[in-house]
């Protein structure tokens, strides 16, 4: 066992030596000089050049004509006429519109005089129902306003109270009832009030 792992050290050793061989040697920085941290702009800016010259085309003036100069003297600053309408003898000349609107009246005027028509006035009543349209005869009618009278009649001579008495039987208990409650208290309030009022005065 030992002499396995004194094999494995050797090996690994060898190996580490052979490492540090192969490696290249590590080359020291050489030292910069001032002028390298300057920028020399001649060097990186381009040559300048001069622009080209423009050629500038000739203007050409013509001479003025007669057509090219204006006579303010022949203008006119006036409003222009209307143009009159043309008329034509074969066609005759239009009404004026007053004359139009009185004949449209006249015309509408004619014919509701035309529609309407005024007939004779008819009073319209009905007519009474016949003898044969009635449900019962004439003595029947006769005797039954007859029943009804007599009841009439009778009705008042043995009640001849009116609607007042009627009312006033009605109102009797219940005006009744409101003095037993509410009358003791009243007297007794109004006495009290009396009394209070003597004694003051002396």
């Amino acid at each position: 066992m030992e002499e396995i792992l004194a094999s494995i050290r050797r090996i690994i050793a060898d190996d580490q030596v052979a490492k540090t061989e192969d490696a290249e040697p590590v080359r020291s920085p050489q030292p910069r000089r001032q002028d390298d941290d300057i920028l020399d702009l001649a060097e990186v800016a381009r040559p300048i050049r001069k622009p080209a010259p423009i050629e500038e085309e000739p203007i050409g003036f013509r001479e003025a004509t007669a057509d090219d100069v204006i006579d303010f003297d022949s203008i006119s600053f006036d409003d222009a006429p209307e143009p009159e309408p043309e008329l034509s003898w074969d066609e005759p000349a239009p009404a004026p519109r007053q004359e139009i609107r009185e004949q449209i009246r006249e015309e509408v005027r004619q014919d509701a005089r035309q529609e309407v028509r005024h007939e004779p006035y008819r009073d319209i009543r009905p007519e009474p129902a016949s003898a044969h349209d009635r449900l019962t005869s004439a003595v029947t009618d006769a005797s039954v306003h007859q029943a009804f009278g007599m009841l009439a009649s009778t009705v008042l001579s043995h009640n001849a109270r009116t609607l007042e008495d009627l009312v006033q039987d009605m109102l009797r208990p219940m005006l009744k009832s409101w003095l037993d409650d509410n009358l003791p208290v009243m007297v007794e309030r109004l006495v009290r009030a009396e009394i209070e009022r003597v004694a003051r005065g002396r």
